[in-house]
């Protein structure tokens, strides 16, 4: 027997950065596991052997446990295995609170291990919209949270990621390197490089006048990155998330041939950039198909050379079709090609859209349909890379969990992935199991496509939009809104969606309740409970905006006025439940919530209340108040004005409410 306890050693001849950082790993899992004894423990060593493959390893024991690759994530994978399969130590462990549960030694019998080759050749992360990750520390410490999140990327078989958005993808990736993970780039940055709007903010950003600058700032990526394994990243596209058309005033490329003989041309030349810079004999390329590169390269216009990784994504939503943007929607089918050379997915288990995706709750749609769509990729080689954007992770954990299983060649579905994820994080709980089943049933649809299911966005991003546009003028239609409901009427516009939010409504609140059923458990609560919280409060303070609308147009100003209340009410209880899901490490999480940004949900609707006031209550602000205040008999009395200070808008409501013998909620924030 190979004794594992508190007192095994880690010996290694290897001496590299990601190879001691996956020691440190699992010494510290050790630590976490096993009581302190006087009893010897078996020794752990790290072998290099070159007939292993790459990224594989061999686990032998026969008194001593020995782990044989021939690579650095090799031994690491090697290592993160004996936390998982001896200790007990899931993937997700951080990110879901997992309870180590002590005891003083694990005996395991002489076996020897190989694991079964991985499905997907490259598989990563991308820690994209990490707008929680920006603000939130572990104990102070603001890199922590990025340790922990490439350990979890690690701990899933993971070997690649994009450290990040812009900035925060320089500034991590030596860290991911460190643990040895290859590094991508953003389908927006050219080989990784700073933005040519960034590097130059005086200067226009067009090539065609300033082709000089470009190169530069792609050569000196590829100097600053020539130390890292590195999937280079082929592309030229806007100064965000857009096209480059939109930067360029030449009027050179305003037909498709011309924008695809461009970004084909720039591609082979970033490529050569590489090749020549990079000190790697064999780099790899990859080059993104997305958005409008998508209907390009799918209309014959981009040329690419063969030994470059052709990554098709999603539209945010989890199916193989070109995004939306704004109203435009093609959906032309993203799916890899059978037989169409080295190609790979970005694929979203969390989306910003600004319209209706997911980025501080769950996919809305189902572990079957998310399979049925892998499957498809796989079936037609699209195993080459896959990047999934993982967004702040513990949101997410669900999905991404279920994706590790789809590349390391497993198929997946609600029923068992529910049941699996809710053994291994919620103590076997066949309550919670069922919720999680259950959970895609309920989301609401907003189109007729089976991906378009709204994600939470959908209630707060819209919700804004329409109270600034009944503030700015409500007598013309909302253009953030023609994307949903077409080029209609303003109150057509709103009716249609408080409609659609409406009908959801019965359905969330059915779902919520059985989430709270759920026997009591604090990472339950704080996750699959939560969400269901905010779907159901922010769904249903978006159904009222139509009668808002109306009330407005029949100059019943009150009615207006405590209904856009009401919603704020309804969003701050959303936010409310949002933040009562941070404790312990999670203190300050949702802090920096500035994309679904539940709050600034709640103070539009405010707003739009102190624009209400104004139309219905007089000009010195009196008229409401003594209304609400004051006995019938005193209201006409004036011989002096007022008795209180002037209400502010959110204390008349609370005033209107009481005098009206509506209990106040006792999530109101003041």
């Amino acid at each position: 027997m190979f004794i594992l306890n508190a007192n095994t050693q880690i010996i290694s001849g290897v001496k590299t950065k990601p190879v001691i950082n996956a020691m440190r790993i699992l010494a510290r899992d050790i630590e976490k596991k096993f009581n302190k004894t006087d009893e010897k423990g078996g020794i752990i060593t790290l072998f290099e052997d070159s007939s292993v493959k790459s990224e594989r390893y061999r686990l032998v024991t026969d008194g001593d446990m020995k782990i044989y690759a021939s690579d650095d994530l090799g031994f690491v994978y090697g290592l993160l295995y004996i936390s998982e399969k001896f200790l007990g130590i899931k993937p997700f462990w951080f990110w879901m609170d997992q309870k180590i549960e002590k005891t003083d030694r694990v005996d395991i019998k002489p076996f020897t291990y190989e694991p079964p080759e991985f499905a997907v050749r490259f598989r990563g992360w991308f820690f994209n919209d990490e707008v929680l990750l920006l603000k939130w520390k572990i104990n102070g410490d603001a890199d922590e949270p990025w340790r922990m999140a490439f350990e979890a990327l690690l701990r899933c078989g993971g070997n690649i990621t994009i450290p990040g958005t812009d900035k925060t993808s320089v500034k991590y990736r030596q860290m991911a390197s460190d643990m040895g993970l290859w590094i991508t780039h953003h389908h927006a940055e050219p080989l990784g490089a700073e933005m040519f709007a960034r590097a130059y903010p005086d200067t226009p950003a067009s090539f065609t006048e300033y082709p000089e600058l470009f190169y530069k700032l792609w050569e000196d990526a590829v100097k600053a990155q020539k130390d890292y394994k590195v999937v280079w990243n082929l592309c030229f596209r806007g100064q965000g998330d857009n096209p480059f058309w939109g930067n360029d005033t030449s009027g050179r490329f305003n037909t498709p041939e011309a924008r695809g003989e461009l970004i084909s041309r720039l591609i082979s030349e970033q490529r050569e950039i590489v090749k020549r810079l990079s000190g790697n004999e064999n780099p790899v390329f990859c080059t993104n198909l997305y958005g409008e590169i998508m209907e390009l390269y799918d209309e014959g216009f981009i040329k690419l050379d063969p030994d470059i990784i052709k990554i098709y994504a999603d539209n945010g939503f989890g199916k193989m079709v070109t995004r939306r943007r704004d109203a435009h929607s093609k959906r032309v089918k993203a799916m890899p090609v059978k037989d169409g050379g080295s190609q790979g997915i970005y694929y979203h288990v969390s989306f910003y859209d600004l319209q209706a995706a997911n980025h501080i709750t769950m996919l809305p749609n189902s572990v079957d349909f998310v399979n049925n769509e892998l499957s498809e990729v796989l079936s037609n080689d699209g195993n080459d890379l896959w990047i999934v954007n993982c967004s702040n992770v513990r949101p997410h954990v669900y999905y991404l969990d279920a994706i590790r299983k789809k590349w390391l060649g497993q198929n997946i579905s609600d029923k068992t992935h529910s049941k699996e994820f809710a053994d291994e994080y919620f103590g076997g709980s066949a309550d919670a199991a069922e919720a999680l089943e259950m959970r895609p049933k309920y989301m609401i649809p907003y189109g007729e496509n089976e991906d378009e299911h709204a994600g939470e966005q959908f209630y707060t991003e819209n919700s804004r939009l329409i109270a600034h546009q009944i503030i700015a003028d409500r007598t013309k239609a909302c253009p953030h809104l023609n994307w949903f409901t077409g080029e209609i009427p303003l109150a057509e516009q709103i009716k249609k969606f408080s409609d659609t939010c409406e009908a959801g409504l019965d359905g969330l609140k059915e779902y919520m309740e059985i989430c709270e059923s759920v026997p009591a458990d604090a990472v339950f609560e704080s996750t699959v409970l939560m969400q269901a919280r905010i779907h159901y409060y922010c769904a249903r303070a978006a159904s009222e905006l139509y009668g808002i609308f109306v009330a407005l147009e029949e100059k019943n100003y009150k009615k207006a006025f405590m209904t856009a209340g009401e919603c704020a009410e309804l969003f701050d209880t959303a936010q409310m439940y949002m933040r009562g899901g941070e404790y312990g490490v999670w203190d300050g999480f949702y802090y920096n919530d500035c994309f679904a940004d539940i709050k600034h949900s709640a103070y539009m609707m405010r707003k739009l209340m102190g624009y209400i006031r104004e139309l219905g209550d007089n000009a010195r602000h009196d008229k409401w108040y003594r209304d609400a205040v004051y006995a019938p008999e005193d209201r006409n009395v004036f011989l002096l004005l007022v008795l209180d200070n002037h209400m502010t808008d959110w204390e008349l409501y609370l005033a209107m409410k009481k005098a009206e013998g509506v209990e106040q909620n006792e999530n109101t924030v003041s």
